[in-house]
């Protein structure tokens, strides 16, 4: 079997790892993208006959990945992953790169700020690593030039204890030019120089919104006059202000973790499967409905991506054009205003939609999607036998208790009931206190 030949429409169009495994379930290798499913298409391109490709597809029988929320986490997750499975292809064909840090020099008397492959135990504070080195070294040579922290550019050798040459200071064109503080010469005392550098891991830290805004305004100005490389330079500095920003979930690098994210991505594989979707539904979104005796109805939504929550995404409605009880049309009115909305605004649509209940919610879910003009694969899961009703077809698809599938969605029914559930509780207490 040709690893050409194998399935590949389960990757999603998202930021992650990828594991590429033989035919014994070893990993073979290990890479990152910010877009899984192109990525990995490179290796299957017979147009791309790189050396490394052509011995390593024969060999893959099998492909599984895990969501990350940036490009940053995805590189520290495929570091983490790399060092503890040292697959063979990693580990022989490697090309050597090792991802930058921005190094402070915390550890001497006069810091200084350098980009550094190299993360050591010597008292600096590092910042990193970063997948694009080019933004982040423009952004450096940007602060130091408008003197957002003018902290020194050379490499020499002094502390308050070893004065520098007379001569090496004479002949430093920053020392003449006052582009430097010239600690060396006795222009700054060490306090106020070190709070420079302060003021440096502050911003690496994460204050610098105000930074990024000043930026965009000089980069609208510099457009309006014309000044396309200025501004072109002004738009890397933001872009190297976001891969800065990014975040990380710490959890999701823990080596411990790994098996039970692979499951998350692996049930969305099944589920392509079980419902015979073209895509993986990375992104799922699941409504339900939640009311006492008719009063305070509200609907839940809660988003899915790679299998886990992603409670940022999450929505709640406070259903308005139905009174009493018919859960069919509160399912319809929160769809509506969900895809509704989404359309107008442009955003992402989920790769599947799971409605809690059987047909009738179905019909009211899908007519709601044909209202707004959206086609959107959709299914609704059914609480008495757990069967999954779907457009279409007239009987119900049943499946294996233990089936990844089954509890992905299972997990999505419950996470949308109980955060509706909360938000029903909290409208009453609200009414029964006011």
């Amino acid at each position: 079997m040709d690893g050409r030949a194998i399935n590949r429409s389960h990757l999603p169009h998202a930021c992650g790892v990828y594991l590429m495994r033989d035919a014994g379930a070893e990993i073979l290798y290990i890479g990152k993208a910010n877009d899984l499913a192109k990525r990995v298409a490179h290796y299957f391109n017979p147009d791309k006959n790189q050396f490394k490709n052509s011995i390593l597809t024969p060999l893959i029988r099998k492909i599984d990945y895990i969501s990350c929320s940036s490009e940053r986490e995805a590189l520290l997750l495929e570091d983490r992953l790399v060092k503890r499975y040292r697959p063979f292809f990693n580990i022989s064909l490697k090309d050597d790169k090792a991802y930058p840090y921005v190094k402070v020099t915390m550890n001497e008397d006069f810091p200084r700020v350098f980009l550094t492959r190299r993360k050591i135990s010597d008292g600096a504070v590092y910042f990193g690593p970063f997948p694009k080195v080019g933004p982040v070294r423009h952004l450096l040579n940007y602060l130091w030039r408008h003197k957002y922290f003018p902290l020194r550019p050379c490499k020499w050798d002094f502390n308050l204890k070893k004065a520098l040459d007379t001569k090496k200071i004479n002949s430093c064109l920053y020392y003449h030019t006052e582009e430097c503080p010239a600690p060396c010469a006795g222009r700054i005392d060490r306090g106020k120089y070190r709070a420079f550098a302060d003021d440096l891991i502050l911003f690496f830290s994460g204050r610098y919104p105000e930074l990024r805004r000043h930026l965009e305004r000089e980069m609208k100005k510099a457009s309006k006059k014309l000044n396309y490389e200025r501004a072109a330079q002004l738009r890397d500095n933001i872009a190297a202000i976001s891969q800065i920003g990014e975040k990380v979930r710490c959890e999701a690098i823990k080596a411990e973790n790994v098996a039970g994210t692979l499951a998350a991505s692996q049930s969305v594989t099944d589920l392509q499967q079980a419902l015979a979707l073209a895509l993986a539904p990375f992104h799922i979104e699941c409504f339900d409905i939640s009311h006492f005796q008719g009063r305070q109805t509200v609907a839940s939504m809660v988003c899915f991506k790679g299998g886990v929550p992603n409670k940022e995404h999450y929505r709640k409605f406070k259903i308005r054009a139905v009174e009493g009880i018919d859960d069919l049309k509160c399912i319809q009115e929160a769809v509506t205003r969900r895809y509704r909305r989404l359309k107008e605004e442009g955003q992402a649509l989920p790769d599947l939609i799971v409605v809690d209940g059987g047909k009738g919610q179905l019909g009211a879910a899908s007519a709601a999607l044909k209202g707004v003009g959206l086609r959107i694969p959709i299914a609704a899961l059914a609480k008495r036998i757990e069967e999954v009703f779907l457009p279409g077809r007239l009987d119900s698809l049943i499946m294996e208790k233990a089936r990844p599938a089954l509890r992905l969605l299972q997990h999505l029914r419950d996470e949308a009931h109980r955060f509706g559930i909360a938000y029903h509780r909290l409208l009453r207490q609200k009414e029964l206190f006011n």
